[in-house]
């Protein structure tokens, strides 16, 4: 029997080991410091939200902290993430939901469950559009929104793609092993088109500059699409 490597078995380890508050604010460039906030995904109250490719769920846990929704369920496949996630957060239960799962078959399951779905350069980017956003669609309740940002270019500063494929990025086994894993870096008229052919509809593109002079700054593309009624 043959097992797939965790290759998020790194991310976000020694943030979790000195930080384990629940975030003040919510943003959605790359950076994390600046930018547009929570507002964006319109009122939360009651509602029921999904978080895809939540990571250590510090934006989830934000939301249920902060914007009383009735349920928001953090979800992620990678095993040491969901271990992070929970021991990080998993008190604010039953109000966040922390799930161990690929996108793809939780969206396929959950028909009409959810009022809002975003992506902090989550799910989305790591999951081919045209599985993961058709997926997205039918787990909306019909005129729910999908958000969600994503990288406007490669780290390196390379364009992003003018079609529908995905590029190899390094990546680490949790021994640390150089491995790879697929990322779509599209640009905006890409996203719109895979959008549309999904189901959705009032799709908005922007593009967030870069926050902050870093060694790498990068711009954010925010994707706002809204589920057919």
């Amino acid at each position: 029997m043959t097992t797939t490597a965790d290759l998020w078995h790194h991310y976000g380890r020694i943030r979790a080991e000195r930080d384990r508050a629940v975030p003040d604010s919510f943003h959605w460039i790359w950076s994390q410091d600046g930018g547009p906030g929570s507002e964006v995904l319109g009122d939360l109250a009651g509602r029921v939200i999904g978080d895809l490719g939540a990571g250590a769920a510090r934006h989830a846990a934000h939301l249920a902290v902060r914007h009383d929704p009735a349920e928001i369920v953090a979800i992620d496949a990678s095993p040491a993430q969901y271990e992070m996630a929970t021991d990080l957060f998993a008190h604010l239960a039953p109000r966040l939901r922390i799930t161990s799962s690929d996108a793809v078959p939780h969206l396929q399951a959950a028909e009409n469950v959810y009022d809002v779905l975003y992506s902090v350069f989550g799910a989305v980017d790591f999951t081919d559009p045209r599985a993961l956003l058709p997926a997205a669609a039918a787990a909306l309740k019909p005129g729910g929104r999908l958000v969600f940002s994503t990288l406007a270019h490669y780290l390196n500063g390379s364009p992003a793609q003018t079609d529908l494929v995905a590029a190899d990025i390094p990546a680490k086994t949790p021994e640390g092993d150089r491995a790879s894993l697929r990322r779509w870096v599209l640009q905006e008229q890409v996203w719109v088109k895979a959008l549309d052919e999904a189901g959705f509809t009032d799709v908005t593109v922007e593009m967030l500059p870069a926050g902050s002079d870093g060694p790498r700054p990068v711009d954010t593309l925010l994707v706002i699409a809204d589920r057919q009624r």
